[in-house]
């Protein structure tokens, strides 16, 4: 009996501690970085965060979760798309100066821009919250996954209908299909938007996932009932990604 009671404790503190950092991931902030570099640095900046930049994120308490190119196109050759946490936004402001502050940071800075500069111009930056439903599926996969990152843009205060309908079973939806739910999450200075990341085993399997989510009799009836008001979406925009070797997240 006591065994079994030592079992049933161990239980409810590996729950309490699951919960707690599902918790905890929902009460972060999130960051969306954009990094376009000049002509034939990629490499540069990729060596940059490989040997340098992500150990010195984590040493100002930053959270590395996901580091991408885009699988196609010109911008494959010149842009790094990256998300990392902080506990807050004072956490933030503070991290990020610590980390330019931080003389291991000038150096290396100096040192990997002394044949030219690696940015073409300063990064972007978006800050977000995790909505109430992300599950916030940060883990890596066996094998390097293609990712899409979508951008939904809203009909004014429309935004709330597309959070509902998420809620109401569009992830459930893409999950029959066989996508991934990574995250999802509203910009803190961007009203009307919805910014979420899926996962799919590979091109192939992407393709096969949305024609499949677009005929689902299931997705269309909720599309109906989610839109009898009036549009809610006026605006999509996807970038295909695939992570980089020091991706935490592949």
């Amino acid at each position: 009996m006591r065994a079994i009671q030592l079992s049933y404790g161990l239980a409810g503190l590996l729950l309490s501690i699951a919960f707690i950092s599902s918790a905890d991931a929902q009460d972060r902030v999130y960051e969306l970085r954009t990094y376009t570099t000049n002509e034939g640095k990629l490499e540069n900046l990729h060596a940059r965060f490989r040997d340098h930049t992500v150990g010195l994120f984590e040493k100002q308490g930053m959270q590395n979760h996901a580091y991408w190119v885009p699988n196609e196109g010109e911008s494959a050759d010149n842009t790094l798309v990256y998300i990392i946490s902080h506990e807050s936004t004072d956490a933030a402001k503070k991290s990020w100066k610590a980390f330019i502050e931080d003389p291991k940071w000038k150096e290396v800075a100096a040192e990997s821009e002394k044949d030219g500069k690696i940015l073409a111009k300063r990064p972007d930056s978006v800050y977000m919250e995790a909505t109430d439903f992300s599950p916030q599926n940060f883990e890596s996969a066996e094998q390097p996954r293609l990712f899409e990152l979508r951008t939904y843009t809203t009909a004014e205060g429309r935004l709330p209908a597309l959070l509902q309908r998420f809620r109401d079973g569009e992830l459930a939806l893409f999950e029959k299909q066989g996508m991934t739910n990574v995250a999802y999450f509203t910009p803190v200075e961007m009203p009307n938007t919805l910014i979420y990341v899926v996962a799919h085993k590979d091109a192939a399997a992407m393709k096969k996932a949305w024609d499949g989510f677009r005929n689902d009799q299931e997705w269309q009836q909720l599309w109906e009932k989610s839109t009898k008001d009036g549009k809610i979406v006026i605006k999509v925009d996807r970038q295909i990604l695939r992570p980089v070797d020091y991706s935490p997240m592949k």
